[in-house]
């Protein structure tokens, strides 16, 4: 089949977010200037580039997340394991305002070294962040588009030393967890290795 995503599919479900899978989850927790901490998951996620090492999470409306980090300019990036899908899971409940979905999904939360926001205790790992820049991208014909895309330089990244095997973070043992299309998820059992290919050498 071919279809032009603005004149529809004609299929029962989206196909897209399907299509664009795995896509890593940035489990985001933010705080305010009044002090309200928020974590929710988001599966538009990924890193820009390493050095600096950039991330950056989109939301799909003005939701906390980004609100939160546009106010104070900090988030935490934290990873979702596969023993920690649920309470993630949990944490994408649509709660009001300023209820703390730490608490809702019976979450502890730690300090982070050099920015606000806390922490997922729990996570294999978590990268601190400070905002670079917030984009709202357009679409063709130039009206502006319901996404805000928060950019984030990582000043400080914490690794659960449980889960470094021969000096490598063990994503296998961490099963990271993915989103796919619908209300799939997958979760890393096993990897494979390549090595890139130099020109003139093989």
């Amino acid at each position: 089949m071919f279809y032009e995503p603005a004149k529809g599919h004609g299929l029962p479900h989206d196909p897209s977010k399907a299509i664009v899978a795995p896509r890593p989850i940035g489990w985001i927790s933010t705080l305010n200037r009044q002090g309200k901490i928020n974590l929710a998951p988001y599966s538009f996620f990924n890193a820009f580039s390493t050095r600096p090492f950039i991330v950056w999470f989109s939301s799909e409306g003005e939701k906390d997340s980004a609100s939160f980090a546009q106010e104070t300019g900090e988030f935490v990036a934290n990873l979702v394991s596969r023993e920690l899908a649920e309470k993630m899971n949990r944490t994408a409940v649509d709660a009001p305002r300023g209820v703390s979905e730490f608490d809702y999904a019976d979450l502890a939360m730690v300090p982070s070294r050099l920015v606000a926001p806390p922490r997922v205790a729990a996570a294999p790992a978590a990268l601190e962040c400070r905002v670079t820049e917030i984009l709202r991208p357009r679409a063709l014909d130039g009206s502006q588009t319901s996404a805000v895309v928060v950019a984030g330089e990582v000043v400080g990244v914490h690794i659960d030393d449980a889960y470094l095997k021969d000096g490598r973070f063990d994503i296998v043992r961490a099963g990271n967890v993915s989103r796919l299309g619908y209300m799939d998820y997958s979760s890393i059992s096993d990897i494979f290795s390549m090595r890139r290919p130099r020109w003139g050498k093989d």
